[in-house]
């Protein structure tokens, strides 16, 4: 409603306005829109400035009681309400407030803000140390990535106060003495709302108490609050549910969040499809996907992302010296078993399982995919196993699939790659380390030590064959991609189709910045440009972020070029036809072997001694048939299916491969 659509009360209106118990002590500083009627204001007190709408039209609460829009038994000081809004039942008082039309306000306490607010945007979030040193200053925009730069580069100084100053402008830009409910919003048997701005169609029910944040639903993708919840420094993104007497502080919590059932979460930040429930959250940066469903689960002072925490899972960082100043850092897919706990500062690589309790700063960086497992008070080392692990597959199938986010400008970019450079840099690594061990104690030694880490022999030369076989598979991936997306008629298309398409990525670090999966060489670029001025605002950051993510196969395949190199022998711009035979057979090779793997693990749910409990009044066959009723026979079981499936696929692809090869060798003119 534009200023110049309104007009002052005439006599007649504010008599009527009297006659339904309504009071102002200056009528003259109400202004209303040029079709305003009177009928729908009762018992209404005004006080302040104040613009008013249209109320005129019938809405529906939950339940399907049937309200008229309009101003009822209230007190608004100092609001605009816009057309066909419901307000009504407000026990203390609305102040400063912009009401968009169709908003539902039903039996609220209070809704008001004091002098100038920066609705959550600013406030400064101790993530991953107690003590600080890494707070991040959330905004309504805050990206994964962002945060983790600002959280975790600190060594590049000037990048990050340029970050800073950009959100600073940003908030100061947001900061105002009056806050706005969006269109559409329902606001019912509602506490305290204090300094709170709301987005588009929020659903906020039996809330107790908000203060100093912005809830930034959208039509798209709303965002639900609901009984007992008490929030206070934060802010809320679309598609996000936070319910059932859940408690937030310092908080910042991304799209498609979900937080419940009494959870707790003190200065932590949450990215795309986080789930808390139950446990509670102090100091953390949650990476996408961080789940923790237990009660008496704690995660603290950490960076996790892919995460699921076990029941009772736990984490100690300070040793009662200089307090709270220790972290941990947990990779990517990792999971916690229940009563599991790590003593900080510790990091647990990739897709690992951690099993027991760990006193001895454990560093398993460089040997993703394994299990930690505590035996005899001692961390004991299973590299690679997770490999061949079903459950992992089923993590990484199952990730895209609970992704809860409908809004159409998503913040956080995800890569679910399993074999990445990330993950493949690392098994690099660690299979170099292992050959080393095997090396200095010899091949008959029972067990090794790395860094406090026992390894049975058994253990070590399975963990050596194991990324061996990933590496190859995931070489064989990125070759054969190449390989399919472009046309190959000759030997010089192969080379044309290797060819890269940048240097980035080539001889360089990779990284997992929360999500985005991309090398070292980017995110140098990306500061280097924030600082000498190239990038100036938070959208361009954003904008080149997003373009990184797009990029990551042509930056894959640069990294992957010099791995082919080293570990084949050959550059890819002299691979032959029959090179590309022998790199696909290994290739081959791999998928099956580790296919096998997963399809023998799988088999082990459907053991004997997996049918305990099963057939509870019956014999052995009784047992059978509600055990296959329950589960499903092995043979069709979905994840076999798909495993029987995935290994005949990739091996008509790889027979492909080497036909189309064999004929570019038939085919090639012999040299005199």
């Amino acid at each position: 409603m534009e200023l110049n659509k309104y007009r002052k009360l005439t006599t007649n209106e504010i008599d009527r306005l009297i006659n339904q118990h309504c009071g102002c002590d200056n009528w003259n500083a109400i202004d209303v829109t040029l079709d305003f009627i009177t009928d729908q204001i009762k018992s209404t007190l005004f006080s302040g400035f104040n613009f008013l709408g249209r109320f005129d039209q019938e809405i529906t609460l939950p339940g399907g009681v049937k309200l008229k829009t309009g101003l009822i038994n209230s007190r608004i000081h100092n609001c605009t309400i816009k057309h066909n809004a419901l307000v009504s039942n407000v026990k203390s008082y609305i102040a400063n407030y912009t009401i968009n039309e169709n908003v539902i306000i039903y039996n609220l306490n209070e809704l008001a803000v004091e002098n100038r607010s920066s609705f959550g945007n600013g406030v400064r979030v101790k993530v991953i140390n107690e003590s600080g040193g890494r707070e991040i200053p959330i905004y309504d925009h805050l990206s994964s990535h962002v945060a983790y730069i600002l959280a975790l580069y600190r060594h590049r100084t000037k990048a990050n106060q340029i970050i800073e100053k950009y959100i600073s402008e940003y908030t100061e830009s947001v900061t105002s003495n009056c806050g706005e409910i969006g269109i559409g919003v329902q606001i019912i048997n509602c506490g305290i709302i204090r300094n709170v701005n709301i987005g588009a169609y929020a659903k906020l029910e039996g809330v107790s108490k908000l203060t100093n944040g912005t809830i930034n639903s959208s039509i798209e993708d709303p965002v639900q609050i609901g009984q007992s919840v008490i929030l206070d420094n934060f802010i809320i993104c679309s598609g996000t549910r936070i319910t059932d007497s859940t408690l937030v502080s310092n908080c910042f919590v991304g799209q498609g969040c979900l937080l419940d059932k009494h959870y707790s979460a003190v200065d932590s930040v949450f990215f795309a499809n986080c789930q808390g429930l139950h446990g509670e959250a102090c100091s953390i940066f949650a990476g996408p996907y961080t789940v923790s469903h237990h009660k008496s689960t704690l995660l603290i002072a950490g960076l996790f992302s892919f995460m699921n925490a076990g029941s009772g899972s736990n984490q100690s960082n300070h040793l009662y010296k200089l307090g709270p100043i220790h972290q941990g850092i947990v990779e990517r897919g990792t999971k916690t078993a229940s009563d599991s706990y790590i003593l900080w500062p510790s990091r647990i690589g990739a897709f690992s399982l951690v099993i027991g309790r760990h006193y001895r700063h454990s560093d398993t960086t460089d040997f993703p995919f394994s299990y930690l497992i505590e035996e005899k008070d001692e961390s004991r080392l299973v590299p690679g196993i997770n490999i061949q692990s079903i459950g992992t597959i089923r993590d990484s199938q199952k990730w895209p699939k609970r992704e809860r986010r409908k809004d159409p400008k998503l913040l956080d970019y995800i890569n679910f790659n399993l074999l990445s450079p990330y993950t493949i840099q690392k098994m690099i690594k660690g299979r170099a380390i292992l050959l080393d061990l095997l090396k200095a104690s010899g091949d008959t030694a029972p067990y090794y030590t790395y860094h406090g880490l026992i390894i049975k022999n058994s253990s070590l030369v399975r963990g050596i064959h194991l990324y061996e076989k990933a590496i190859w598979k995931f070489l064989g991936n990125s070759m054969i991609s190449r390989l399919q997306n472009n046309s190959i008629n000759t030997v010089q298309d192969i080379n044309k189709a290797f060819s890269k398409d940048t240097p980035i990525g080539s001889n360089c670090q990779w990284l997992d910045i929360s999500g985005l999966i991309c090398p070292s060489d980017a995110i140098n670029q990306l500061l280097d440009s924030i600082e000498n001025g190239e990038i100036n605002s938070l959208e361009m950051i954003n904008s080149s972020i997003e373009s990184i993510h797009q990029n990551y196969y042509s930056y894959e395949w640069s990294w992957a070029t010099e791995i082919i190199k080293q570990f084949y022998g050959v550059r890819v711009e002299d691979l032959t036809p029959n090179d590309v035979i022998e790199i696909t057979k290994k290739w081959i090779s791999a998928v099956i072997t580790i296919d096998e793997l997963l399809y023998n693990d799988a088999k082990k749910e459907f053991a004997l001694i997996k049918q305990t409990g099963f057939g509870l009044d019956g014999d052995k066959s009784v047992q059978q048939i509600d055990f296959n009723n329950v589960m499903g026979e092995f043979e069709t079981h979905k994840e076999i299916q798909s495993i029987l499936e995935h290994m005949a696929k990739k091996k008509a692809l790889g027979d492909e491969i080497i036909s189309s090869m064999l004929g570019l060798v038939e085919s090639e003119p012999i040299k005199i």
